[in-house]
């Protein structure tokens, strides 16, 4: 617990106080309660002298009267004046609870109210403010403060993603994610999808490099498994055909023929062939979109996709590998995501301060959600107060106290010196002319 000791208090107008310069007023004040009673006493013996050392005699008994009387008021405040265990005096330390629950109350009655939260905040445009904050200027960033406090804001942006991501339990986050996108894609009817984009593909041609591609894939398996072709053609003919050899020639003539087939298909855009092939995708676009059975298979199809175990295993490795990368992007200054928050956060700033609709909307969330909190939260908040002040010390409330308007009650005390002595020199001269 910090003490007034080592730390500055502030007045109302907004300027630290220290205890060095309450002390400096304490002082002041002291000092000249003790040159009124230098004076006083100096100029009694020349009274009868001029009648001017009257008024300064006068002037100096009522203000070494009135500083007294003040500077025993200003300490009765905090401590026993002199030591003397006086009663009504030390009244800060004595009334220490009862000035927390009172300070509780104040806090209460003029601040943690919805309504005077709402008003107090009606008139503020706290997303203009922050989106003036988020907006980057390069000149600010390196003339002033901003800067500084942008790279923060996105350093602790970048740590708290890799915290959350690292706390959370990644097995169950990632099967919430991956039972959010299942419900997702449970409810699209993908068959009528897929039909629009197979005719749409085929409108503009772009299915004739996957049909091009399709046949080079096949030429290159019926390559890889002539071997495999022959031993399928030799079981299947008849002995004699084997005895003679010929099984042999036509598993060669069948492979030729596949291969010329594959070529003829790949080099002539008017084959028959690639015809059919087109004519059964044109039939497929169709049925995706019209036909009930062939929407419901897809449909099956898609459930038992989704409801594998395999895919729910390939998912989660997938997740995990996005985790780790994100923790390892979060905590790395050098990588891209630093950037791309900078950039995200600068665009939410252009945002806020241009969309006025956005600030009315968020300036209202803001007000509500405050309101909320002074509603829910408003008494534990006066509590966590009135305890902290209960828990301070004698010492330590005291000084906080006289630290942050010490210095005030110090010109009190020269005020009253002042104002006493011109009282005393004022009686002084009525008394002289009766």
């Amino acid at each position: 617990m910090a003490s007034s000791a080592q730390s500055p208090s502030y007045a109302f107008g907004g300027e630290p106080l220290t205890p060095d310069r309450a002390r400096r007023m304490r002082w002041t004040a002291t000092g000249l309660l003790f040159a009124m009673a230098v004076i006083f006493f100096t100029t009694h013996g020349l009274v009868p002298a001029h009648p001017a050392w009257g008024y300064v005699n006068a002037f100096a008994e009522a203000a070494m009267v009135g500083g007294l009387a003040d500077w025993f008021a200003v300490t009765a405040l905090f401590r026993h004046p002199l030591g003397l265990p006086i009663p009504h005096t030390a009244i800060v330390p004595s009334n220490k609870d009862r000035i927390a629950d009172t300070m509780g109350q104040f806090l209460r009655e003029n601040f943690l109210t919805p309504a005077v939260v709402a008003r107090r905040m009606r008139n503020m445009n706290i997303a203009r403010a922050v989106g003036d904050f988020l907006v980057a200027d390069p000149k600010e960033e390196q003339e002033g403060d901003d800067g500084d406090q942008r790279s923060r804001v996105m350093g602790g942006a970048a740590e708290m993603l890799a915290e959350i991501l690292e706390s959370l339990d990644p097995d169950r986050l990632g099967n919430q994610v991956r039972a959010g996108l299942g419900n997702q894609l449970t409810k699209i009817d993908v068959s009528p999808l897929a039909g629009r984009m197979l005719e749409n593909t085929m409108v503009d041609g772009r299915h004739l490099p996957l049909i091009n591609g399709f046949i080079r894939w096949a030429g290159l398996t019926l390559e890889d498994n002539e071997e495999t072709i022959r031993q399928i053609i030799h079981e299947r003919v008849n002995g004699v055909l084997r005895w003679a050899g010929l099984d042999k020639t036509i598993s060669s003539n069948v492979l030729d023929g596949l291969y010329k087939l594959l070529a003829e298909v790949l080099v002539d855009p008017e084959h028959p062939l690639r015809g059919k092939v087109e004519e059964g995708l044109r039939e497929l676009a169709i049925d995706l979109q019209n036909n009930p059975e062939t929407r419901a298979r897809v449909e099956e199809m898609k459930r038992e996709i989704l409801e594998n175990p395999a895919v729910a295993e390939w998912w989660m490795g997938v997740w995990e590998r996005i985790r780790m990368s994100l923790i390892r992007r979060a905590r790395d200054p050098n990588s891209e995501l630093g950037s791309d928050l900078r950039t995200g956060l600068a665009d939410l700033g252009e945002a806020l301060k241009k969309d006025e609709r956005l600030q009315t909307q968020i300036n209202r969330f803001a007000r509500r959600t405050a309101s909320g909190i002074a509603t829910r939260y408003g008494s534990e908040i006066v509590t966590l107060v009135s305890e902290t002040v209960k828990r301070w010390d004698a010492t330590t409330i005291t000084g906080r106290i006289e630290t942050a308007v010490g210095r005030d009650l110090q010109f009190i005390r020269i005020n009253g010196t002042l104002v006493g002595g011109l009282v005393g020199m004022t009686l002084h001269f009525i008394v002289s002319f009766l």
